[in-house]
C-alpha cells in the first residue's frame, strides 16, 4: 500500500471510528441511570395504568435528548479531557472521531429527541427536554464548568429533568409529584459528584476545572455534601405522605438515606479521603438505584393479584 493510500485509510478510520466510539460519546452509564429515573417518574404518575406506547415514546425522546447533550459535552470538553486519566481515552480526546461528524451526530440526536417529545408525548415534556439541554450544554458545560464552583449544583437542574419528563408525560402538568421527583434528583447529584471529585481532585485541578474541592478544599466539600444528603430524607417522606408510594418505599428509602447520611457525616473525621470518597460514591449510586426500584414496585395503585 502506498503512503497516500495509508494516509487516506487512517483519515477514513478517524472520521468513522468504531461503533463503540459513537456509543461512548453518549455516556451510556449516565443514560441508563437516568432512564430508570424517567421510567420511575412515569410509573409514579400512571399508578400502574401505563400507556405502554406513550411510555416507549417518552423513553426514546428522553434518551435522544440526553444523548445529544452528552455528545456536545464531549465536543466542548475534548481539550480538557486530554489532561485527565479518567477521560483521556475518549474518542474526541484521542482524535479517533472527526469533530464535524460528531457535531452532526449530536444535532441529529437532539432534533430527533425533541421531535419525539413534542409530537409523540406532549409539549410540556418537549419544553422540559429543551430546558434540560440548555442548562446542561450552555449553563453547565460552556459557562459554569470552567468558571465557578456552582457548576455542580446548577448543573443538577438538567440531571433532575428525566423523572419530571416521565411524570409529566402522563399527567400533562407539573404538580407536587413532579416537584418532589425534581427535588430527589436535584439533591442527590451534588453529593454524588463531589465524592467523585474528591477522589480525583488532583486531576481536576491539573485540567483546570474549578470544582468545589479544587477551589475550596476537600474539608469544605465534605461539609457542603451534608445538607444535600440530609434533605433527601424529608423528600422521600413527602413522596410517601402525598400518597405516591407506600410503606415499603418509605422504609427502604429512609434506611438507605440514613446509611448515606451517616457515612457523609463521618467525612470530616476521615483521614483517607480517597477511600472515604469511593465508599460514599458507591453508596450514592446504590441509594438512587434502590430508591427508584422500590418506588416503582411500591407505587400506590398496584393491582392485587
Amino acid at each position: 500500500m502506498s503512503r497516500s493510500s495509508a494516509n487516506t485509510a487512517v483519515s477514513v478510520s478517524r472520521d468513522r471510528g468504531s461503533l463503540s466510539d459513537w456509543i461512548q460519546l453518549t455516556k451510556p452509564r449516565i443514560l441508563q441511570l437516568n432512564l430508570v429515573a424517567a421510567f420511575g417518574g412515569y410509573w409514579l404518575a400512571s399508578r400502574w395504568m401505563a400507556d405502554w406506547g406513550l411510555l416507549c415514546w417518552m423513553l426514546l425522546g428522553t434518551t435522544l435528548t440526553m444523548a445529544s447533550s452528552c455528545v456536545i459535552n464531549n465536543i466542548w470538553d475534548r481539550e480538557l479531557d486530554r489532561k485527565m486519566s479518567r477521560t483521556k481515552d475518549r474518542p474526541l480526546a484521542t482524535g479517533r472521531l472527526n469533530i464535524r461528524g460528531v457535531l452532526v451526530y449530536a444535532l441529529a440526536l437532539g432534533i430527533g429527541g425533541e421531535a419525539v417529545l413534542f409530537w409523540k408525548v406532549n409539549a410540556l415534556c418537549g419544553w422540559l427536554g429543551l430546558l434540560g439541554m440548555f442548562v446542561y450544554i450552555v449553563i453547565y458545560t460552556m459557562w459554569l464548568k470552567r468558571t465557578s464552583t456552582w457548576s455542580t449544583s446548577v448543573g443538577g437542574v438538567s440531571g433532575a429533568m428525566p423523572p419530571v419528563i416521565g411524570y409529566c408525560a402522563f399527567t400533562h402538568e407539573a404538580d407536587a409529584g413532579a416537584l418532589l421527583l425534581f427535588a430527589l434528583l436535584f439533591l442527590w447529584q451534588p453529593a454524588h459528584f463531589w465524592s467523585l471529585a474528591i477522589r480525583r481532585v488532583d486531576e481536576y485541578r491539573a485540567a483546570g476545572f474549578p470544582l468545589l474541592p479544587v477551589r475550596k478544599g476537600v474539608p469544605r466539600t465534605k461539609l457542603q455534601m451534608i445538607p444535600y444528603v440530609v434533605l433527601l430524607l424529608p423528600t422521600t417522606v413527602l413522596i410517601y405522605a402525598y400518597g405516591y408510594a407506600g410503606v415499603m418505599f418509605l422504609t427502604v428509602s429512609l434506611l438507605a438515606g440514613l446509611v448515606w447520611v451517616w457515612h457523609t457525616l463521618t467525612g470530616p473525621a476521615a483521614s483517607d479521603n480517597g477511600k472515604w470518597a469511593k465508599t460514599n460514591f458507591l453508596i450514592s449510586v446504590n441509594y438512587l438505584t434502590a430508591v427508584f426500584i422500590i418506588m416503582i414496585l411500591d407505587t400506590t395503585g398496584r393491582p392485587i393479584l
